[in-house]
Parts: structure tokens; C-alpha cells; sequence
């Protein structure tokens, strides 16, 4: 796991400084403290930052072919490299190191843009042919591995793993989007592939760009989820879905170096280790975070897992009112992000770097077994919207949701506002209305009149409205599944993940994520993932045998913080110093009075902000910072 940067002049040789460079990629030190290195001609220059994970002596980068006429720089792991290298080794390349960056430039040179297909991982990378004057970068297909990247006025191509080394550049653009406010606060991030900044952007999942002197940068996508070519029998799934996931995490324990598991006592990482202590000779590294507020805390649940499967376990109890990191939190993300299970997430990164650099985690269980209440409730909002005709639908619902209360103290099943809201919808602006940080109504109210003067009828939802003219299928749960993947999956769960292992100089791995066993897993019959309102039904019957029917078949509670009691108690100052500041009062972006009364109806009880309120936080934190 590391970081990487560089520079491409597009148009003609230009000075590429070295000192600046290695300046700015320094800043990324946090993703690889263990060695840097760089590569410098009159086209390129290539910067790399070092995790040693695996081939510790051998695997310095940049890394070259046999007659160094190829560079490449490399974030993430390749974890079908043996086979790859054995193959290519048949084919007559030469092997200099046992790392498995080695493999990409020998797979260039065999089989060009299409190597990236072949590449079974988590990775970001840049590759440099001096033969051809192309520069090749690519990202994995769910995104696990960031990559960030704008062309200057120069005309030069930038790229790095953090936004901060593409900021610290002088002849960036550093201009805010205008959009980006309105994108995150629907989302609670900035999804791909736009970034807070005008001119800087992420290279999206899946996508790759192939750039050579005079030409433009045009991502092209070499991976999507396609449709399920047959539906798997509820046998098949049974008989098979272990065995695939044992393959998944198997090839994730090839490691140097010492290697865990996070255990929340949840059913995924539950699944995790469970599976590891049957594939390791040696007792599982596992670690957990414990909370000392009950409704906060799954610690009893995790040291059950840890007592039946007799791992090593390391269990660190947290105040939820461990609120130190906040402030941090805009260093570690760049741009406004706003899950607030970061805080958690950082410190049982920061609990397992104690002791492991690789840690494996249960990521990815719920999008792709259909694991989150909403996935439950989108099918019941699905069956009622194909019942009634849109014409009809639109005003009834439309005039409840608008009339209805909101019942923010309520117990969840009356709260009928944002079910009416959606029912009055199509399935995108359904899906949408509960992904929402903030919903389009409240975002009006948000925002100031010039704000959306500014936006002239932009809605982040476009973003949406974009990926689902290309859903794969007509299958209710598999096109909220695809739209998960698309955004929230890399936007907020693998952003939060790899930004907070990596402030940790920890590598994190999700088995449940390998895109092979996706793809499977995408062929499940939707009847058998949520049965009889059970999510994640047939994940969770064929883990009987392995995990305990009080972790599986529990509410979820999830890796959640108290932030409604906090704004009415710690934090309270903090709203009052940050969000009603005068930076954001001058901002531009909201209706003052708006967040006047937002503030004053949470802290009074009247409603429950909470949600909005931290991202308001969030917010006023990167604004500072401009």
C-alpha cells in the first residue's frame, strides 16, 4: 500500500522540477513511510511513497522492465501476480523482484491497455513506456484505491493519491466548484468523478486513461457490472458461496509482514475471521473497538467471535465523546466528508497499526447481499409504485409527504414523510430521497437564494440520473445494488476506509469486495437475499455453521456515533464557533437564518438535526481552509 504522484507534459517537453515534486509527494507520507522514490526525464516524472507489504527487499519503486525503458508507480495489490508472473515468465520476460508491481510493466509490454483486465486486485497506478511516449494510468473497478488528477493551464497532467500533493502545486487551479455544495450535502461526499475543486477530478472506478504527447485526457471505462447471465438456485448459492468467499480471502493473506482483522461483531467481519482461523495454522490478529455507551456498543459480540475462534484479540474501549479528531478530519479527507463513522473507523485503524500493517476487513457485505433497511424498504416502495399508475401516484403521495409531519422523535415506523416523499417518485428519485443526507426540499431551504440562482436548477441527483442509464438489470434490488456500487460504495465506505488506514499507515483488504466474487454474487436471486424482510438471507444462512444466530440474525446496529446527543451536549460549543461562524455566514452557500433555526430547533429538542447538523460541521471545517 503506498502513494503515488506525477507529472505528463502534454503537449511538449517541459521542466518537471524535482525539488517541487518531491516537496509535494512528501505530503502523502502517511500512505508509505517505509522508502520514496522518483523517476525524472523531459516528459514525465514519477513519485512513489512505500508500505513494505510484500518482496520487502525487492520492491523499491519506481520499478522498471529489463532495459528500464518502462516505469511504472503503484498503489494497492495485485493478488493474482504469481500466476500472472508465470504466465509471463512462459512468454520470455525476465523477473528481476518477487513483488507483485513487477508484474504490470511485464503485462504492458505483453498485452498493453488490455493488461489492466487481467489484474485481480485493489490498485492505482501510473506506467511511463519510453518506447511509445504513453503514460497508462488505471484504477480498480469498485475503488478501492483512490486516484486524483487535473491538467494546469501549462498543460501539464498532475495525478497523486490525496488531493492535498495536487493543492500543494503552484500552478494548480484551486477554484471550488459551485456545484459541489449542493452534491455534498445530498450525498455527505463529492461523488465521482468530480472533486470539491473545478479543474480536479478522480479518475472513477474501472476507468483507465492512455495519454501521449498532444492528446486529451479521455477516461475510458474497461469494467462494469453486467447483468447475471443465469439466476443462482438457492442450492447453488448455498453449496457454493462459502467456498467462494474462503478463495476471496485466501488470496488476501500473502503478506510479509503481520496481518489481522477488524472485528466489530457485526455478521460481515464476523464471516471475515471466522473463515481466516480456518485457512491459518496460526491464531487471527483481530482487533475491535468497544464504546462505553450500550446502545453504541457490539464489544460483547466481537469477544465471542474472538473466544470461539481463538484469536489474538486487541479491544480498545472509546468515549463516543472522543471528539479530538474532528478538526483532523478535513486533513485526513481533503474535501468535505461527512459519514461520521470516521471517527471510529480512524481509531481501530489506529488500534490495529499497533500491531499488524495489513488488516482485512467485512467491507462490502451489505451492497452486495442487500443488507441496509433501505434496500428493504426501496422493494416495499417498488411494489406500491408498480401498483398505482405514476398520474395517480405523483399528487396523492406527493400532497402526504408535503402535509405530513416530520416525526424525527418518532419511533421509525411512523416516521411517514420520507416514505410518502418516495412513493410520489420514480425509482431513481426514490432511491435518492433515502440516500440523502439532506433532501431536495431541505436542501432548498438550506441554501441561499443566490445559491441556487447559481445552480440553476442543478440537482446532485443527475449524477444518479447518469449511472442508471446503464443499470444492468430490471430487477429492483440489483438496480439500487448497482447504484450503491457506483457511488456510495466508493464515495463514502472505501473513501472512509482508505483514508483513515492510510493516516495509520495501515493496508486494509476486503475479500467481500474481490471483484470475481461480486460478480457471483451479483447472480444471487434477489428473492433469496432479503426473504421474509430479512436482509442478506442467504449470506446469513450459509454462515450458520460458522457464526452464532444471535450475531446474525440481530438488529444492525452498525459502526454508528451518538451525533444528536453531542450537538446537545459536548459539541455544542462547536456549532455555535464553526457553523455559525462568520465564514460560512459569508460564504454565500446558505440562508442564514435557515441555519439560525436549525441550531437553535436541535439544541431546544423541537427536531432532530443531527445528521445535517454534522454535515454542517463538516462543511464549515473545509471552508475554513480555503
Amino acid at each position: 500500500m503506498c502513494g503515488i504522484s506525477g507529472v505528463f507534459n502534454l503537449h511538449q517537453p517541459h521542466v518537471i522540477e524535482p525539488t517541487l515534486i518531491k516537496s509535494i509527494n512528501r505530503l502523502q507520507q502517511h500512505r508509505g513511510p517505509d522508502d520514496e522514490g522518483y523517476y525524472f526525464d523531459d516528459y514525465a516524472a514519477l513519485a512513489h511513497r512505500r508500505l513494505s507489504i510484500i518482496d520487502l527487499a525487492g520492491g523499491h519503486q519506481p520499478l522498471f522492465n529489463e532495459d528500464n525503458s518502462i516505469v511504472v508507480v503503484f498503489n494497492g495489490e495485485i493478488y493474482n501476480f504469481r500466476e500472472l508472473a508465470a504466465e509471463l515468465a512462459a512468454l520470455g520476460h525476465e523477473f528481476r523482484t518477487l513483488s507483485d508491481t513487477e508484474v504490470i510493466v511485464h503485462a504492458w509490454e505483453a498485452w498493453g491497455e488490455a493488461c489492466i483486465k487481467r489484474f485481480r486486485g485493489m490498485f492505482a497506478f501510473a506506467l511511463w513506456d519510453t518506447n511509445t511516449r504513453q503514460l497508462f494510468i488505471g484504477r480498480d473497478r469498485l475503488g478501492k484505491k483512490p486516484l486524483f488528477y487535473t491538467v494546469t493551464r501549462q498543460g501539464q497532467f498532475l495525478f497523486a493519491s490525496e488531493l492535498k500533493v495536487l493543492l500543494a502545486h503552484p500552478d494548480v487551479d484551486k477554484h471550488l466548484r459551485p456545484e459541489m455544495a449542493e452534491e455534498f450535502f445530498m450525498y455527505g461526499y463529492i461523488p465521482e468523478p468530480f472533486s470539491a475543486y473545478q479543474q480536479i477530478f478522480k479518475l472513477q472506478p474501472g476507468f483507465s486513461v492512455l495519454l501521449e504527447p498532444g492528446s486529451r485526457v479521455s477516461p475510458r471505462q474497461y469494467w462494469d457490472l453486467q447483468a447475471p447471465q443465469q439466476t443462482l438456485s438457492w442450492k447453488e448459492t448455498q453449496q457454493t458461496l462459502i467456498d467462494k468467499l474462503k478463495e476471496a480471502i485466501d488470496i488476501r493473506l500473502i503478506a510479509d509482514v503481520p496481518l489481522g482483522a477488524f472485528l466489530s461483531g457485526g455478521v460481515d467481519s464476523s464471516a471475515i475471521v471466522s473463515l481466516m482461523a480456518e485457512l491459518q495454522n496460526t491464531p487471527v490478529n483481530t482487533c475491535a473497538i468497544g464504546f462505553d455507551e450500550q446502545d453504541y456498543d457490539e464489544s460483547d459480540y466481537a469477544r465471542q467471535i474472538a473466544e470461539r475462534y481463538q484469536t489474538q484479540h486487541l479491544q480498545q474501549i472509546v468515549s463516543p465523546h472522543d471528539i479530538s479528531l474532528i478538526e483532523q478530519l478535513c486533513d485526513i479527507y481533503d474535501e468535505p466528508y461527512a459519514d461520521s463513522s470516521a471517527l471510529p473507523t480512524f481509531r481501530v485503524c489506529q488500534l490495529a497499526s499497533q500491531r499488524v500493517k495489513v488488516a482485512l476487513s467485512g467491507d462490502g457485505g451489505d451492497e452486495i447481499f442487500g443488507g441496509y433497511r433501505r434496500h428493504r424498504m426501496h422493494l416495499a416502495e417498488e411494489k406500491l409504485r408498480s401498483a398505482i399508475p405514476h398520474k395517480i401516484r405523483k399528487p396523492l403521495f406527493g400532497s402526504l409527504g408535503h402535509l405530513y409531519p416530520k416525526a424525527d422523535w418518532a419511533p421509525r415506523h411512523f416516521r411517514a414523510k420520507t416514505t410518502f416523499q418516495s412513493l410520489a417518485m420514480d425509482m431513481v428519485e426514490g432511491y435518492a430521497n433515502s440516500v440523502s443526507k439532506l433532501r431536495t426540499d431541505e436542501r432548498q431551504n438550506l441554501f441561499s437564494q443566490q445559491y441556487r440562482h447559481q445552480l440553476n436548477g442543478y440537482n446532485g441527483i443527475e449524477i444518479l440520473h447518469q449511472h442508471a442509464r446503464h443499470l444492468p438489470s430490471d430487477d429492483p434490488l440489483k438496480q439500487i445494488q448497482y447504484l450503491d456500487i457506483k457511488t456510495w460504495l466508493p464515495g463514502d465506505i472505501l473513501t472512509k476506509v482508505d483514508r483513515a488506514s492510510m493516516a495509520n499507515s495501515l493496508e486494509v483488504r476486503a475479500p467481500l469486495l474481490d471483484h470475481e466474487f461480486v460478480e457471483w454474487a451479483f447472480c444471487i436471486d434477489s428473492r433469496d437475499n432479503i426473504r421474509r424482510n430479512e436482509g442478506k438471507y442467504a449470506f446469513k444462512k450459509s454462515l450458520e455453521s460458522h457464526v452464532s444466530n444471535d450475531i446474525l440474525y440481530r438488529p444492525k446496529m452498525g459502526f454508528s456515533m451518538p451525533i444528536s446527543h453531542w450537538f446537545r451536549t459536548s459539541l455544542q460549543p462547536n456549532l455555535h464557533k464553526h457553523v455559525l461562524s462568520e465564514s460560512m455566514f459569508d460564504s454565500g452557500f446558505f440562508n442564514v437564518d435557515w441555519l439560525k433555526k436549525m441550531v437553535h430547533d436541535h439544541q431546544h429538542g423541537y427536531r432532530d438535526h443531527g445528521a445535517s447538523l454534522w454535515c454542517l460541521l463538516m462543511f464549515s471545517q473545509f471552508m475554513v481552509r480555503q
